[in-house]
């Protein structure tokens, strides 16, 4: 499928910044399952350079502007053409050894909820067959946990989540993750973008889901949002312990104190 992404990431500073710095994790990765034929990052009036590939496997760029700065504009346009791979992450070149993926963060950190939920998931599935387990692992959390649009926000926790019975996609991610590195199988968020049905049946442009790794197959993505594996409706942009290790824009500025934050993502199908 090829698939086209216009992403535009506007910030509005009040009073003016001095000195902005951001770091960009927009590009799309490169494995077997998506292919980049065209792709633009652009801000007027800052310089965006010093693109490295970090120990993910993730492109980051580093985007500068210098003050007065009332506003920047991050603007993200290109196509990509995808291939389903039933979520395996094949050809995906990564130096970090998966063990990296185990450690918790505060917002990952279990609790008594989540682990009785993992656990139950142990108890009903082998030990010999760890993608059977991922897969129960998936639809426990589609089952705990409710997609509800704006239920939840930036800061809230996969505990509070779970105990909580809804969130969105990013919720989702942290519940998955949280159980999976309790039951000893590495585990990482993914940040990307979905195309959405004509039936409405996906959820939002920007979106996010969690990679299990597993001694037979390697990095596996599951989607517990929208119950299924990625399939050639996503595009994947870069990973991290957590969404904010994963999010594709993260910065600081001087000055400025106010910062507001708008927004929208497009993906539609290429019609060529």
């Amino acid at each position: 499928m090829r698939l086209t992404v216009e992403h535009r990431t506007h910030y509005r500073f009040s009073p003016s910044a001095r000195y902005v710095v951001q770091s960009l994790k927009l590009t799309p990765s490169q494995f077997d399952g998506q292919k980049v034929i065209r792709w633009s990052i652009k801000a007027e009036g800052c310089v965006i350079n010093s693109e490295f590939i970090d120990g993910n496997g993730d492109t980051i760029s580093t985007l500068t502007a210098s003050g007065p700065i009332d506003s920047v504009d991050v603007v993200v346009s290109g196509e990509v053409e995808t291939i389903d791979t039933t979520g395996v992450l094949r050809g995906h070149k990564e130096r970090a050894f998966p063990a990296v993926f185990l450690r918790s963060t505060p917002v990952t950190k279990s609790s008594a909820a989540i682990r009785k939920m993992a656990a139950k998931v142990e108890r009903k599935t082998s030990a010999d067959n760890l993608l059977e387990r991922a897969h129960a692992l998936s639809a426990a959390v589609s089952d705990a946990v409710a997609y509800v649009p704006g239920s939840t926000h930036v800061h809230t926790t996969a505990a509070d989540a779970l105990a909580d019975g809804q969130g969105v996609c990013q919720d989702h991610a942290h519940v998955m993750i949280s159980a999976a590195r309790h039951l000893g199988i590495p585990a990482r968020y993914v940040s990307g973008y979905l195309f959405a049905d004509q039936d409405g049946k996906s959820h939002e442009a920007s979106h996010a889901w969690a990679e299990l790794h597993l001694p037979e197959l390697g990095w596996v993505g599951f989607d517990p949002a929208n119950r299924c594996c990625p399939t050639d409706y996503y595009i994947r942009l870069g990973s991290g312990l957590d969404a904010q290790g994963a999010t594709p824009i993260r910065g600081v500025h001087t000055g400025g104190a106010n910062e507001n934050l708008d927004v929208t993502v497009i993906v539609a199908q290429s019609q060529q």
